[in-house]
C-alpha cells in the first residue's frame, strides 16, 4: 500500500475471485474514486455514480450485482436484484468493462460530502456489514446482499441499523460515508455506544444490539434518539460523523414551512433583515 498524499491512495491486489484492479481516491471532503482497468477487467458501481470513463470502457446495466458471472440464471439475477431492493437501492447496478488495449480508467463519486473508504474484503474475513446506502463501487465478483439484525429490539427500533448491506468476496469494495470517518478496533468484550446513524460499518464478529439512551429527560430534551447502537468486540467498527439522514434533517429544518426561503438566520436583524433586503 502506498500513499500519494493524506487523501490520495493507490492500491493493488493479487489475483483472486474478484477482478484485479488498481485505484486512487482523490479529494478531501468531496472525494471521487478513480479505478484503473486492464483489458477484460470490470468494476461494478451503484447506478448514477459515474463521473467519467475512457472510451474503451463499456457500460452495461444489469440486474443485481453480477457476482454470479455469465452462468448465473434468471432466478439468480432476480434474487440479487431483490436483495438490493430490500436495502432501498435500485434494482440495477452498472458494470464497466475495459474492452480495449492498455490501461483504461473510470471514475465514480459519492453523492454526499464525506469520505470514500476502500476495504479489501479478504483482509477482514471476507464480509463487511454496512449502512444500507453505503455501497459505491467494487471489483466485479464482490456480492452485494442484505443483512437483517435478528434481535427483536434492534429490528423494531433500530432505524438505520435494522436492514443493512452485506458485501462479500475477496476483492476491493468502496463504501461512501458521511463527514469524517473513524476506524476503531474493539478487543474481545470491549463495548462502544454509537448513535445508530453514525454507525457506518462493522465486521461480522462485532456483536450489535441496542441500549436505551437514558432517562425520560434525555429522550425529551437531550436531542438524541431513544437508543444507541451497542457494539461489543472483537472486531472493527467504522464511525461516520455526518450521516446523510442527519444532514437531510438539518436541511429540512432550516427550510421550515417556507419552502427553503432565506429565513434571515445569518442576519442580526432576523425577519427585519428580510424586509429590508426585499426577501418578503
Amino acid at each position: 500500500m502506498s500513499f500519494q498524499s493524506p487523501w490520495e491512495q493507490q492500491h493493488h491486489r493479487k489475483a483472486g475471485i474478484a477482478d484485479d484492479i488498481d485505484f486512487e481516491i482523490k479529494g478531501q471532503e468531496l472525494q471521487f474514486l478513480e479505478i484503473e482497468l486492464d483489458p477484460g477487467e470490470s468494476a461494478v458501481a451503484e447506478a448514477g455514480a459515474l463521473v467519467w470513463k475512457d472510451g474503451s470502457v463499456d457500460m452495461t446495466t444489469i440486474f443485481g450485482d453480477g457476482s454470479g458471472g455469465a452462468n448465473e440464471g434468471f432466478m439468480g439475477k432476480l434474487l440479487g436484484a431483490g436483495k438490493r431492493l430490500v436495502t432501498g437501492e435500485s434494482l440495477f447496478t452498472t458494470v464497466f468493462t475495459h474492452r480495449g488495449q492498455g490501461k483504461a480508467r473510470v471514475a465514480f463519486a459519492s453523492p454526499t460530502p464525506g469520505a470514500i473508504l476502500a476495504i479489501k474484503l479478504d483482509q477482514i474475513g471476507g464480509r463487511l456489514i454496512c449502512q444500507k446506502d453505503s455501497f459505491l463501487a467494487a471489483a466485479k465478483g464482490v456480492s452485494i446482499g442484505v443483512h437483517f439484525q435478528r434481535r427483536i429490539l434492534t429490528g423494531l427500533f433500530g432505524g438505520e441499523g435494522f436492514v443493512m448491506q452485506k458485501l462479500e468476496g475477496d476483492g476491493w469494495v468502496f463504501v461512501q460515508m458521511g463527514g469524517t470517518v473513524v476506524e476503531r478496533e474493539l478487543a474481545a468484550g470491549e463495548e462502544l455506544h454509537v448513535d445508530t446513524g453514525c454507525l457506518a460499518a462493522i465486521t461480522p464478529s462485532v456483536d450489535f444490539d441496542l441500549v436505551a439512551a437514558g432517562g425520560v429527560k434525555s429522550v425529551l430534551f437531550g436531542g438524541e434518539g431513544l437508543f444507541f447502537a451497542r457494539l461489543r468486540g472483537p472486531g472493527k467498527v467504522w464511525i461516520q460523523s455526518l450521516p446523510f439522514s442527519r444532514l437531510a434533517g438539518r436541511m429540512l429544518a432550516a427550510a421550515g414551512s417556507r419552502g427553503g426561503q432565506n429565513r434571515g438566520e445569518g442576519s442580526a436583524l432576523g425577519s427585519l433583515g428580510d424586509l429590508i433586503g426585499g426577501n418578503d
